[in-house]
């Protein structure tokens, strides 16, 4: 649990103005590394936008759409001049063409491995559904990528206290397998507000000062 120090922290970061900087569909259309960046990651309809958009007071600031696959390229968040909010395509199932899903996987990949300034990735797993081979196999690939990760679970509005638990035991079980993952997991709601705060103050940790 985060200090107070650390909750105040992270709610003062995220009353600075927050905007849209880019969308990027190559590795050649990334935005200047000048800030570090934390990456949404997850499957398709896990919540990715809607955090985002919770994290940062705003309602339409990253789009949402119930239709797997809606978010097609990288899309880059500027908070204030101290982090870089980045809304990743959702992988697993996507009502796209297989081709363009393997091009935006691709550079997604690419865009992990290779981010200079890219601080941790926020692996949303939707406490419904639990841990899905396709979050198995990005959880892999970061491992031996190097990239820090953490858990964060979404939606707990909705799941019922057994799928939570079941969930919050499946993550602390399977994170003693990945060295790469953080130890700590994060449940939120982006519609309760259940766990922002905390998450808030998590992500201040990874910010440039101010």
């Amino acid at each position: 649990m985060p200090s107070h120090q650390d909750l105040e922290y992270g709610r003062l970061l995220f009353t600075k103005r927050c905007s849209f900087a880019t969308s990027a569909v190559s590795m050649d259309g990334l935005p200047s590394a000048d800030l570090p960046e934390v990456a949404f990651a997850g499957r398709s309809n896990v919540g990715k936008s809607s955090l985002i958009n919770a994290l940062t007071g705003h309602t339409r600031l990253a789009r949402t759409s119930r239709t797997p696959g809606r978010t097609q390229q990288i899309n880059f968040f500027t908070l204030g001049k101290n982090l870089q909010l980045v809304d990743l395509p959702g992988h697993g199932f996507a009502r796209a063409p297989k081709s363009s899903v393997q091009c935006w996987t691709i550079f997604v990949q690419k865009y992990l491995e290779h981010r200079q300034n890219l601080r941790q990735v926020c692996l949303l797993i939707d406490t419904r559904r639990g841990f899905m081979n396709s979050d198995q196999e990005v959880m892999n690939r970061l491992d031996k990528a190097g990239v820090t990760y953490q858990i964060i679970l979404t939606k707990a509005d909705l799941d019922s206290n057994e799928a939570h638990n079941k969930a919050q035991t499946f993550a602390k079980t399977n994170l003693a397998q990945h060295p790469a993952a953080h130890p700590a997991i994060i449940t939120t709601s982006s519609k309760s507000g259940i766990g922002i705060s905390e998450l808030r103050a998590a992500l201040a940790l990874l910010a440039q000062p101010f």
